[in-house]
C-alpha cells in the first residue's frame, strides 16, 4: 500500500498543503445515485487512496469492492467514512476499530453514539460530518 503523499494545490493563487489520506469507505456501492459512490468518486478525484468495502461485489474507480464479510485489512488507514446505518454497524464494531484509523467520519444518517464512544476510548477521532462537504470545503 502506498504511503501518504504531500502535494500542493493552487486555489485562487494560494498554495495549500494537502496530504493524501488512505480512506476506507464502509458501505461502498456501484450504485451511482448513492452518496457512498459520490464520495468514492470525489475522494479519487482529489487524489486520495480509497479502499471500498461493502456487501455487493463490483468495481468503482479501478478498485474492487472488498466484502465486509471477509473483514479485509488495510495498512496506514487515516480515515474510515461510514455509509451504513447504525443498526448494521453493530456487528462490525470490532472490525472498524481494528482498522486503527486516525478518524471515523459518521456521514448524515450513520451517527452512532455507541460506536463513537468505543472509537474515542481507543483514541480514534470521531466526526459527525459529511465527507463530500469536507472535501468541497478543504476540511478533509
Amino acid at each position: 500500500m502506498p504511503k501518504r503523499h504531500i502535494i500542493y494545490t493552487s486555489i485562487r493563487n494560494k498554495k495549500i498543503k494537502s496530504s493524501m489520506k488512505n480512506t476506507v469507505i464502509i458501505g461502498a456501492t456501484t450504485n451511482t445515485s448513492r452518496y457512498a459512490f459520490r464520495a468514492a468518486e470525489t475522494l479519487t478525484k482529489y487524489g486520495h487512496e480509497i479502499f471500498p468495502v461493502g456487501i455487493k461485489k463490483g468495481t468503482i474507480f479501478g478498485k474492487e469492492i472488498s466484502s465486509i464479510f471477509t473483514r479485509p485489512q488495510f495498512e496506514d488507514v487515516d480515515t474510515v467514512t461510514m455509509y451504513i446505518n447504525p443498526e448494521r454497524q453493530r456487528e462490525w464494531y470490532d472490525y472498524i476499530i481494528g482498522l486503527k484509523p486516525k478518524r471515523i467520519i459518521f456521514n448524515p444518517g450513520t451517527e452512532n453514539a455507541e460506536l463513537e464512544k468505543k472509537a474515542e476510548a481507543t483514541g480514534i477521532e470521531v466526526l459527525e460530518a459529511c465527507t463530500l462537504v469536507m472535501l468541497g470545503t478543504n476540511q478533509f
